[in-house]
């Protein structure tokens, strides 16, 4: 059975996350549908894409500059760097706009099922920038997971002895949270990190 350049498309977006095969062949369908208005404009964008974005020496952001847009800005606090684990997570800190320091980022979190070890990971070159100086404090903003928090604990211990305050995002209650909605973990750290008004 020949397969065809729908079955192919719907086959690699079924491939990206939140899309399965139902939702791929729906986003085939409207694109078909649309083709002048957005499926063309979209075939650009991703050939712009795949031309001009590659990962930031530096951070490890995506962006067509180099370094990228972040590193680059002058305005930020270079004296204050947040590890992050993925570039999703820094696209995440800065859509809410609150952090104005630069990023490291990890590519993964330590972890023993997967095989992932500290040499696996960008840990080495965050240390390189800790021990060049300039940096007063490194923010590990790395998820609430057992592999998140141990790679926490294993950069803290490796920072340990250097002149660089290391903190880390609070947990617990989002903000519009309710608290016969949230997860026990959530409650139990929420409680642990509480503070003083």
């Amino acid at each position: 059975m020949q397969i065809s350049e729908i079955d192919t498309l719907v086959h690699l977006l079924a491939k990206l996350p939140a899309l399965g095969p139902r939702s791929a062949r729906r986003a085939v369908l409207y694109l078909l549908k649309k083709k002048d208005s957005t499926m063309a404009p979209l075939i650009t964008a991703m050939q712009d894409v795949y031309d001009n974005v590659q990962p930031c020496p530096v951070c490890g952001n995506m962006d067509t500059q180099v370094p990228c847009a972040i590193c680059g800005d002058e305005k930020r606090d270079k004296t204050t760097l947040c590890v992050v684990q993925d570039v999703s997570d820094l696209w995440a800190l800065e859509r809410s706009n609150a952090f104005k320091g630069v990023y490291h980022v990890l590519g993964g979190v330590l972890s023993a099922l997967d095989g992932v070890g500290p040499e696996d990971l960008k840990i080495a070159s965050l240390i390189g920038k800790v021990q060049a100086g300039g940096i007063q404090e490194v923010l590990l903003a790395l998820p609430a997971t057992v592999d998140g928090q141990t790679t926490a604990h294993y950069i803290a211990e490796s920072l340990e002895g250097l002149p660089v305050k290391i903190s880390r995002l609070s947990h617990g209650i989002p903000v519009g949270g309710e608290l016969d909605y949230l997860d026990d973990g959530t409650l139990q750290t929420a409680i642990k990190t509480r503070r003083s008004l």
